[in-house]
């Protein structure tokens, strides 16, 4: 099994951890609901540097991107990241990933853990372009300082103005002492803050730096659970749950990173989709009796006709209740539908709604 360069952190601090995607990553330190309110009411850290990061440069970088990425990547300004993703010849999702644009020339592709060798064969097989592709995945560390309290606490650690980083922009410069760190202001929790890049050289000086400025703002280390349950909270696509191979863009919600006037890996076969419509929809849904739903749970109607299934599922730390992702057939994809979530024998009623739950 891998680790990050934090591994004996996240021990150090008692942390509990699991198998994740092929490296043992820290799920959780003080609970989950207690690391949940802290990045939705102040500020979290999370470690992701299991997640990859491919370097594409040359000339031509822009047509391979443009052909491997179903959103149009062609509207990208330098210093600015862009939410993407990846299909098949059949129209299904290799992955869902960021692209951030360093110069004309240069792109990052951050991709998710658990793809790492996939997409990288998969971007090698398609690149008949003058461009060049570097694996850095194995190099670089990842944190995730998320929060509303994100921009304060990290100001002190670098004289860029973090409040002026644009959503989905970035900016490389010097934080907590080290130089070159991409500082870019994205994330999959939802409640704002920024992600850094780096050298694992520099890992542990950097957690050091980032707990020391943001100890006056109650800053604590998060683990991947909270991160779940922050992202679902959301309504985000988690690849290998709500979006895989066999799913489509069009039927997975990602219909606005789908821009079929582009020129992508099986944009004929997702234009005759849109034009014949989706037969299958991933929705949203509350539980509206007690229960919590959970992947793989089976979705029926009122006549106990299977429908289709929960992709992710969880008890909202935030609403109180059950809430979860799944696929049912497109005439139960209309807001307000009431369905019934199979758990354990019984069919309980949820309603589904529209996105994100908070």
């Amino acid at each position: 099994m891998k680790v990050t360069a934090f591994n004996q952190i996240h021990k150090d601090l008692g942390a509990k951890m699991v198998p994740f995607a092929g490296f043992e990553m820290p799920v959780q330190y003080t609970g989950v609901n207690h690391e949940h309110f802290i990045v939705r009411e102040g500020v979290g850290v999370f470690d992701v540097s299991h997640m990859g990061q491919f370097f594409a440069k040359g000339p031509e970088v822009a047509q391979l991107l443009e052909f491997i990425g179903t959103n149009d990547s062609t509207k990208v300004e330098i210093g600015q990241a862009q939410y993407n993703c990846m299909t098949n010849e059949k129209g299904g999702i290799i992955d869902d990933l960021i692209i951030y644009k360093m110069s004309n020339d240069e792109w990052m592709l951050v991709v998710n853990a658990s793809n790492i060798e996939k997409d990288w064969n998969w971007i090698n097989l398609q690149n008949k372009w003058d461009v060049q592709l570097e694996n850095r995945s194995d190099e670089m560390s990842l944190l995730a300082i998320q929060g509303p309290k994100a921009v304060a606490s990290m100001q002190s650690l670098t004289d860029i103005n973090l409040s002026e980083i644009p959503f989905y922009h970035f900016q490389i410069g010097t934080f907590a002492g080290i130089e070159n760190v991409i500082i870019s202001a994205t994330g999959y929790t939802g409640s704002g803050g920024f992600e850094i890049y780096f050298e694992n050289q520099y890992a542990e000086q950097i957690w050091k730096k980032v707990m020391e400025a943001g100890k006056d703002f109650g800053i604590e280390p998060c683990g991947l659970a909270a991160r779940d349950t922050l992202r679902l909270e959301k309504g985000y696509c988690l690849y290998g749950n709500d979006i895989n191979d066999e799913t489509t863009p069009l039927e997975a919600g990602l219909g606005w990173i789908t821009k079929l006037d582009t020129d992508f890996v099986a944009k004929d076969i997702l234009a005759k989709q849109k034009e014949e419509g989706i037969k299958k929809k991933l929705v949203g849904f509350k539980m509206k009796e007690k229960g919590i739903p959970r992947h793989d749970y089976t979705i029926v109607d009122e006549y106990e006709n299977t429908i289709g299934i929960v992709t992710s599922g969880t008890q909202s730390p935030m609403l109180k209740e059950g809430i979860g992702l799944g696929y049912v057939s497109i005439e139960f994809a209309k807001p307000g539908t009431s369905i019934y979530i199979q758990i354990r024998d019984k069919n309980i009623l949820a309603e589904v709604v529209k996105l994100p739950f908070v």
